[in-house]
């Protein structure tokens, strides 16, 4: 199957702006799944409000576009009603960390299968450039004119410590291991989070005076580690990539599956 069947294009052009990392995103998402085999009929994206949750307008699966933050709430009910779909969940700061912040901790808690793909953009694209969870300390938005003071969430420990039990890093820089990493989370029987840091120069790039999507994506590169490198220890601002847990523990659906069995024995 050629990945324009994957796409609905009859939607397109899309909204993202010159330079957005999320068609990068995009690409490589179809390019994982095309990898799989998957069938469009067993596939369920879901998604909440802002910039990336567009993408489920875009791609010719079975989409959901949902609430603000509430993604992984309506992707747990249709998992628990069709274990046996793909259930993909692409969000951004707010959707994943903000007003989403709860369920997030609590699907990784569950550990249902599902994939969750959290695009990082460090901001607020769609609703005019405010600061988000993912700014970190110092960055320079909308609503932080003179610089943000909040720390930034570190997705991956957070993941690791919700109990998450597939939990990876990788950038719109690194496209190879970003496919090969939506593949192996794809396939992993659990909950599975995707960190992709992904460039935003229309409003974090402009307003932080970083550069243009080139030069944030050579950012990415000189600024990023793989996991297994020994260069994080050298020097502790590299931001690590790659694989940090994958682990093979009981699957949410499958237990209440057995919980549902033993009720109509007794």
């Amino acid at each position: 199957m050629s990945v324009k069947e994957y796409l609905r294009e009859r939607f397109m052009p899309h909204i993202w702006c010159p330079g957005c990392g999320h068609g990068i995103i995009m690409n490589n998402l179809i390019r994982a799944i095309a990898s799989l085999g998957i069938k469009k009929n067993d596939i369920v994206m879901v998604t909440g409000i802002g910039c990336s949750s567009r993408i489920s307008g875009y791609l010719d699966f079975h989409t959901l576009h949902t609430l603000h933050g509430r993604a992984l709430a309506f992707a747990t009910g249709v998992k628990l009603a069709r274990p046996e779909l793909t259930l993909i969940v692409p969000m951004g700061d707010g959707d994943a960390l903000a007003i989403g912040g709860n369920h997030f901790i609590h699907a990784a808690r569950r550990n249902i299968d599902m994939t969750a793909i959290i695009m990082n953009n460090n901001i607020y694209g769609m609703t005019g450039g405010q600061f988000s969870p993912l700014s970190g300390y110092g960055a320079m938005a909308t609503t932080a004119p003179f610089g943000n003071i909040y720390e930034a969430f570190d997705i991956a420990e957070l993941a690791k410590a919700a109990g998450a039990s597939f939990v990876a890093r990788t950038t719109t820089y690194h496209v190879t291991s970003m496919k090969e990493i939506l593949e192996k989370a794809i396939q992993h029987k659990g909950f599975s989070v995707v960190e992709i840091l992904t460039q935003c120069p229309t409003y974090f790039g402009r307003k932080n005076r970083v550069g243009d999507a080139v030069d944030m994506l050579n950012w990415y590169k000189d600024h990023t580690t793989a996991v297994d490198s020994g260069k994080k220890e050298k020097d502790p601002s590299l931001i690590e990539r790659g694989i940090f847990v994958q682990e093979e523990r009981p699957e949410y659906c499958e237990e209440y599956a057995k919980i549902v069995a033993r009720a109509k024995k007794g």
